[in-house]
């Protein structure tokens, strides 16, 4: 039988039942609120951040193909938009969502990493966001963090990018970006695509010829950096400096 709506015009039987992902999308929200992002599963997190491209529609296996295709919730945010773009039913706002949420994880972990009262003081925070920015990376890439005398941040560049596994550096002009800056201090990070933080021979050597020409001018190399996947190698640290 077929019932009437309030405007007079015949519906289906059901017509105003709720999508059945309705009361899961509530559920979330309130868990989120109430409890934090620790309480939810990769893929629940990722539906929520898919809402914005699909307000109304069940992103929950759109979540998982992209987990299935990535991994885990670091490297979906994380992949190149073109590589995102290749999951079916992702369309551009669902791949900018993606992207926003890796852009605010690194702004935020910038922030916290240079709020201290200096660099080397703040230098957990400091490591959390060099690997925030460049462990996912799949090319080199090389930046130097200058100080001024009281190791507070002048200025955090990138100098370099490479392929795979090579990132050419050169330490004159590292060391000549310092002194216009008027930089006291340096720390060096770039990261290996590969995942394994092992400097390499090439990483030491260059290492030292930096060390060297920096400290001929008067400026400290404090350490360098090598971000892996999960893990990092600071030369200083290692005895390697």
């Amino acid at each position: 039988m077929t019932e009437a709506s309030d405007d007079g015009k015949a519906k289906r039987p059901g017509a105003d039942a709720k999508p059945h992902y309705h009361g899961h999308r509530a559920r979330l929200r309130q868990r989120l609120t109430r409890t934090g992002g620790e309480s939810l599963e990769d893929y629940e997190l990722l539906e929520m951040i898919l809402w914005a491209g699909n307000p109304r529609g069940d992103t929950k296996p759109l979540a998982k193909a992209l987990l299935e295709a990535f991994g885990d919730f670091a490297h979906v945010i994380s992949a190149a938009p073109e590589r995102l773009q290749e999951i079916k039913g992702l369309g551009e706002t669902g791949v900018a969502a993606l992207k926003s949420v890796e852009a605010a994880a690194i702004r935020l972990t910038r922030t916290r990493a240079m709020s201290g009262a200096t660099v080397l003081s703040s230098w957990e925070t400091l490591v959390d966001y060099c690997k925030a920015d460049m462990a996912y990376r799949k090319t080199e890439q090389f930046r130097v963090l200058f100080l001024d005398r009281k190791n507070k941040l002048i200025a955090d560049e990138l100098q370099q990018k490479g392929t795979v596994d090579h990132t050419p550096v050169y330490p004159r002009e590292v060391v000549k970006r310092a002194l216009q800056l008027e930089a006291s201090a340096l720390i060096m990070v770039h990261n290996h695509p590969s995942g394994d933080p092992m400097p390499s021979h090439a990483d030491i050597e260059m290492t030292k010829l930096v060390r060297d020409a920096a400290k001929a001018v008067g400026v400290t190399l404090h350490d360098h950096l090598v971000i892996g996947k999960g893990q990092e190698i600071s030369f200083r640290s290692a005895g390697l400096l």
